[in-house]
């Protein structure tokens, strides 16, 4: 009989997919049955893939997937680094919230990384710092220096959690990754790329293990479209409105001037910040509109 093993899809080459398993990474292809499913297996999967004896290893199953993201496609996140500037381009707590409500909407925790604070002034980095303090109280972990991040990054990862980047375009999320896959090489040795010899290796994603678990050498996603989230739905993606509106007077409470809202009311005392309440009802405004705004696009 055919043995079978489950494990982890590393990285996608020319139709080729590469597993982590016990017995170490296996190169395989899909089976066909995939696209008759209009299935695709992506980066990130839990699959199971048969042995074959004379060498051929087929992908026959995906596991189900607890959430996929896109541009490019991983699947299985369980944490993004979210890397924001200080400047060039300027912080945005706008888009800082937009960035938090997608992944709260896909499920997915979010560890915040501010870049660039050597090349900003100490009052403007102060500002921000202050600014943050708001999204550490919330419950996210916040990074302003890059070497804790780097430092404790790697005992933050459990075992096999997949990690991915984030952030706006120019805010140094390839200078950062490169420096952490630099890191992970030089303390485990990088898979063998005998794997990967050959003039077809083009590839979109590949994870890399570090410290426990892996992180995807992608610089990740630069922009998010919010508008295909439910709009009664949107409060619940805003961490400190869900908490607050289990003493709101309507169990469905949208925080729009209903009577007896604990979040207006947490607002208005300035528990929670109205920065935060303005970008909730910008991104409502989004999603009645059902489209990004022009200017973000």
């Amino acid at each position: 009989m055919l043995e079978k093993i489950e494990g982890t899809v590393i990285s996608v080459i020319s139709g080729y997919y590469d597993v982590e398993t016990s017995k170490g990474v296996i190169r395989s292809r899909a089976r066909g049955v995939f696209r008759n499913r209009k299935q695709k297996p992506l980066v990130g999967d839990h699959v199971v893939v048969q042995l074959d004896e004379k060498g051929m290893n087929y992908l026959v199953e995906i596991l189900p997937r607890k959430n996929e993201i896109g541009r490019p496609a991983v699947a299985n996140v369980d944490q993004v680094l979210l890397v924001i500037s200080a400047v060039e381009p300027d912080f945005s707590l706008e888009l800082l919230d937009r960035y938090l409500t997608f992944f709260a909407w896909k499920k997915i925790g979010v560890t915040i990384y501010l870049s660039k604070t050597d090349i900003t002034s100490k009052e403007n980095l102060t500002q921000i710092k202050n600014e943050l303090a708001y999204y550490q109280q919330i419950g996210y972990s916040v990074f302003t220096d890059q070497a804790k991040l780097e430092k404790e990054l790697p005992d933050l990862i459990k075992t096999n959690a997949i990690w991915t980047l984030a952030g706006q375009s120019g805010a140094g999320k390839s200078t950062l990754l490169n420096q952490l896959e630099e890191e992970a090489n030089q303390a485990t040795g990088q898979i063998s790329y005998a794997l990967n010899r050959g003039k077809h290796t083009t590839r979109q994603v590949q994870l890399f293990r570090y410290g426990k678990g892996y992180i995807a050498d992608t610089p990740g996603f630069s922009a998010v479209d919010l508008y295909k989230i439910k709009l009664d739905e949107l409060a619940d993606d805003f961490y400190e409105f869900k908490k607050a509106s289990t003493n709101c007077k309507f169990r469905r409470c949208q925080h729009l001037k209903e009577p007896k809202c604990e979040v207006e009311k947490l607002v208005k005392e300035g528990k929670i910040a109205q920065s935060r309440y303005d970008d909730y009802l910008k991104i409502r405004q989004e999603i009645s509109d059902n489209r990004m705004p022009d200017y973000l696009k």
